[in-house]
């Protein structure tokens, strides 16, 4: 019999536990470890943050499903993780012992590197439900006294997606309200040019974008690094290509929202071996740990080297479908591994992308992810909202059925020509 702990239970560890549980032999059993027994819909908390979902709309409480799939569930905290034991020590005193952990924690939110930056300073985000219905009672008292906003995403960010999102659905509440003529609109990025998302572009990023910005009036500076930020101020350095600081600026603001940077979880940085100097976990092409060869990463917690050198520096984002990829890839090579055979899944890695702007938006498909690629296409038109909210319902019904991947799903996306594993190679 083999213990399987997931550590996390975001998008990636839910649908991990789903998918392991159909995997495993009936001997083995599974821990899912979890601070917070409510899975949340991060993909809608920017909806969230202007009053067009409520809390309960994008929440589910995990623990019954868990139940019904005969997976335990444990609400702790982790405090650390000790490799060489196969043991992780939780908040509340207690440890777990596993034979083989999946890393699915998601990132830390790394406000603090920027003086007066995030929640706690006077930026607002929308990285967690938490901190998207603060950002709603924040933007309500904004449009009482309205004046200039600036979103964006600031230097080592690497999901940029959210950002362009929420500055469109800003964008278009403000007009549903009359205000938007009242509003001056600025976007920052740490991006090297409008639609890079950490990617070097998918398909036309840049010019849709680009162009959406033209269309809705919103000014943009890239290559930016957010210095600090005051009450009402953002002061902003713009980066030549070289890394010297061309300008320095200060940007005035009634509501800003600006994506913080990303790192590794307290109870695993640090550990030679496992993780590198940020705190990600280091996986293979199976999602293993080359040196502890019982651990797995998944999502937004692994590490990827960024795609090459910029001004300022940007991340690769982790999106949802290249995340149930490596789920997907994890589940096999690990029911592998439990019947005495080698891990042969490697995930494919894909990015499907449905950036909602209220009332239109941009959609992408990158496969692989990482370039170069087979596929590279972007479209836009009304249509990406509205499969915005439909995956919406879709993924949560998902979630809270404990489904792993319905078939109506897996045959949708062949036919569609996007795959979650590489075919192996013959010959």
């Amino acid at each position: 019999m083999a213990h399987i702990v997931v550590l996390g239970a975001g998008l990636g560890g839910s649908i991990m536990a789903y998918e392991l549980a159909d995997q495993i032999r009936a001997e083995d059993r599974i821990t899912v470890i979890t601070k917070d027994p409510v899975y949340h819909f991060v993909p809608s908390n920017p909806w969230i943050a202007v009053g067009w979902r409520r809390r309960d709309d994008i929440t589910v409480d995990l623990a019954e499903t868990m139940r019904r799939k005969g997976i335990e569930f444990r609400t702790a905290a982790a405090e650390r993780l000790h490799p060489e034991e196969n043991r992780i020590a939780l908040a509340d005193g207690t440890s777990v012992s596993y034979d083989y952990l999946i890393i699915a924690t998601g990132p830390e939110l790394a406000f603090d590197e920027i003086e007066g930056f995030g929640p706690e300073g006077h930026t607002q985000s929308i990285c967690h439900i938490d901190h998207a219905e603060k950002a709603q009672v924040a933007f309500e008292a904004f449009c009482k006294t309205p004046g200039p906003i600036v979103v964006g995403a600031v230097q080592g960010a690497s999901c940029f997606g959210p950002a362009y999102e929420f500055t469109f659905i800003l964008e278009t509440e403000l007009r549903r309200r009359k205000l938007r003529d009242k509003v001056p609109m600025t976007f920052v990025t740490s991006e090297p040019y409008i639609g890079h998302l950490g990617l070097d572009g998918v398909g036309d990023t840049k010019g849709l974008l680009e162009s959406e910005m033209r269309e809705k009036h919103v000014k943009w500076m890239t290559s930016t690094r957010v210095k600090r930020v005051e009450a009402g101020k953002m002061v902003v350095e713009e980066i030549a290509d070289d890394g010297s600081v061309k300008a320095e600026k200060e940007l005035p603001f009634g509501f800003a929202m600006m994506l913080p940077a990303f790192r590794g979880i307290k109870p695993i940085m640090g550990i030679e071996g496992l993780v590198n100097p940020r705190g990600f976990v280091i996986v293979d092409q199976h999602q293993m740990n080359p040196k502890y060869r019982n651990i797995f990463g998944i999502g937004v917690c692994i590490a990827i080297p960024p795609m090459g050198p910029t001004p300022v520096p940007c991340g690769v984002p982790k999106t949802g479908f290249m995340i149930e990829s490596m789920v997907t890839a994890t589940a096999h090579n690990l029911g592998n591994i439990l019947r005495g055979r080698e891990p042969d899944e490697v995930g494919t890695w894909n990015a499907v992308c449905l950036a909602d702007f209220g009332d239109s938006g941009v959609a992408f498909v990158a496969q692989p992810q990482i370039p170069p690629r087979n596929v590279n296409w972007a479209s836009s038109g009304k249509w990406v909202h509205l499969a915005k909210v439909g995956f919406e319902k879709y993924f949560i019904r998902k979630v809270r059925k404990g489904t792993s991947e319905p078939f109506y799903e897996k045959a949708t996306m062949k036919m569609l020509g996007i795959d979650k594993l590489k075919e192996p190679r013959k010959g």
